[in-house]
Parts: structure tokens; sequence; C-alpha cells
């Protein structure tokens, strides 16, 4: 959260989700739509420092941003619309608590197989970190 959607926070944001996950984030693929603070050459340059992988939506489709435009919707109407914040730092503080404790780690989202997202981003990760199994076959 900052006073100006520029690339600074996006940066920031990208910087928080490489610490929050222990550094580990090469091939990670982070989808957003068009917008200045994406295609900033600052923001772009920190995906490739941490081998993010940038996609994103064309140009004009609503569509393509459905599952952030579905969890922005969620995030204002089930509990910042219901708050009264008495400071930026309190909003922030709180606001990261309810994504925290609440959206990421006990909400169900379909687009993950009724997962919460930490719980689908742990078998994503356990999956990426199991050994390849290689089959021989008998040749006669």
């Amino acid at each position: 959260m900052s006073e100006h959607h520029d690339a600074a926070l996006t940066v920031a944001s990208l910087q928080m989700a490489v610490v929050a996950r222990g550094g580990d984030v090469d091939g990670v693929i982070f989808h957003s739509d068009r917008g200045s603070e994406y295609t900033a050459a600052r923001y772009q340059a920190e995906c490739r420092k941490h081998g993010v992988v940038q996609s994103m939506g064309r140009v004009g489709c609503a569509l393509d941003n459905a599952a952030s435009e579905a969890f922005n919707s969620t995030l204002k109407v089930e509990f910042v619309h219901r708050q009264r914040f008495r400071t930026r730092a309190e909003a922030r503080l709180k606001i990261a608590t309810w994504i925290a404790d609440f959206c990421n780690s006990k909400r169900r989202h379909s687009a993950s197989g009724a997962l919460p997202p930490v719980t689908f981003e742990r078998q994503m990760i356990e999956k990426r970190q199991a050994p390849t199994v290689l089959l021989r076959t008998a040749v006669a």
C-alpha cells in the first residue's frame, strides 16, 4: 500500500513476495495488466533479477485479469468497506493481516481446486522439488 501507484510500489511488493518465499521464486509467473507500473524498466529488471517471468493480459481484455479483479472485489466487499481505518498504517496492517490469516490460509478458491492459496502453493513447491522417476522398459 502506498500513496502512489507506481513502479516503486510494484518493486517493493515483488521484493516482499520474494522474502516471504525464502528468496526462491525462480520460474514463478507473475500475471498483470499492462499498467505503466508493470511495464516500467525498473520493475522488469527486478523480475529478471529474481527469475520471475512476466505475463500480461491482452490490451482491452478484462477477462485476462479476472482472478485478480475477483480478489480485489472480495477484499473490498468482505473487508475494506466494513472497516474504518484511522491511518494508512492501520489500514496497511489490518488489510495485510486479513489477507494472510484468512484469504491466503483459510479461504478456498475455485481456481486452485478448492484449496486455500497457501496450501496450493505448498503443493506446487513439493511437486517441483520431487525427484523425477525415470521408467525403463525392457527391450527383448
